[in-house]
């Protein structure tokens, strides 16, 4: 079982296991059609399509027609719904990747672990990886048999507005966020019009996890790496523009050894909704 990481060499062996599940979670936040548009020139084999916007997001408003962020996490019978629909189940290895170094396909990681599914992993250095070996693409659209993936408990916890509200006072937590710097300092109006950081947050842009060849460090490096910004991962609460690039620090905390951290799923987008809420700008 892989429930972090998975070499291209490894996925290449079992790519056409039916006991696994491959999904391709390709985007673009500035071009919403681009994932889906890539998947059609070319996937590997046998893969679905998740749909950040859609099949691994839900509505950014809530019943009480309260914004939620730009991709509050979907109801939970939901997400079992469409699981299922990729064919699914409870024994099922899945394999999330990506074009992005990891920065769509953890959040199918972590939603797994949410729904309390161990067998998950992302393709480590995706696509770019994949193709290195050489390995085939193709242009087939899947068809699986449906599957029967159940709710179990989760392996992951998550905070609410509130409570990251609440810490402000009590600072009993570390909130690390996980955009680029200038985003965190506030000078990056195109992507955040309301730009800055929660007061007290610690930044950690997620491309930090990678090395030059779009894979992620190992495991040492990524312990040595987070030992300034967090004494106790169960005490640390992750965050990013809108809960999905937040799953990159969280996989790379996993990979070090460091389980337990939290995410914020609204994250900045959901936190700024509301002018009321503190903002900071500058650096960490």
């Amino acid at each position: 079982m892989y429930t972090t990481l998975i070499s291209a060499a490894d996925l290449a062996a079992h790519i056409d296991d039916p006991h696994w599940v491959v999904v391709d979670c390709r985007h673009d936040l500035m071009n919403l059609a681009a994932g889906r548009d890539g998947y059609a020139i070319g996937h590997l084999p046998g893969a679905v399509f998740g749909d950040i916007e859609t099949a691994l997001s839900g509505p950014k408003h809530g019943p009480d027609g309260v914004f939620r962020g730009r991709h509050p996490l979907p109801e939970k019978d939901a997400l079992v719904e469409t699981l299922r629909g990729w064919g699914v189940n409870d024994d099922s290895q899945v394999v999330a990747y990506d074009a992005h170094g990891g920065m769509f396909a953890a959040r199918l990681w972590w939603l797994l672990r949410w729904l309390g599914h161990e067998g998950v992993a992302v393709l480590d250095g995706g696509m770019a990886a994949w193709q290195a070996q050489g390995q085939p693409l193709s242009t087939a659209a899947a068809a699986r048999p449906h599957g029967a993936i159940t709710v179990r408990a989760p392996f992951v916890p998550t905070v609410t507005v509130r409570d990251v509200m609440d810490n402000l006072e009590q600072g009993e937590r570390t909130v690390i966020d996980a955009r680029a710097a200038d985003r965190f300092r506030g000078e990056n109006e195109t992507i955040d019009p309301v730009g800055g950081h929660i007061p007290g947050a610690k930044n950690r842009f997620f491309k930090d996890n990678l090395q030059a060849d779009g894979r992620f460090k190992d495991a040492a490096a990524l312990r040595s790496e987070f030992a300034p910004l967090i004494d106790d991962p169960k005490a640390a609460i992750m965050q990013c523009g809108s809960g999905v690039t937040a799953c990159h620090n969280l996989l790379a905390l996993e990979v070090a050894g460091l389980p337990g951290a939290a995410l914020y799923p609204g994250s900045w987008s959901e936190w700024v909704a509301d002018g009321s809420r503190p903002v900071a700008t500058g650096p960490a």
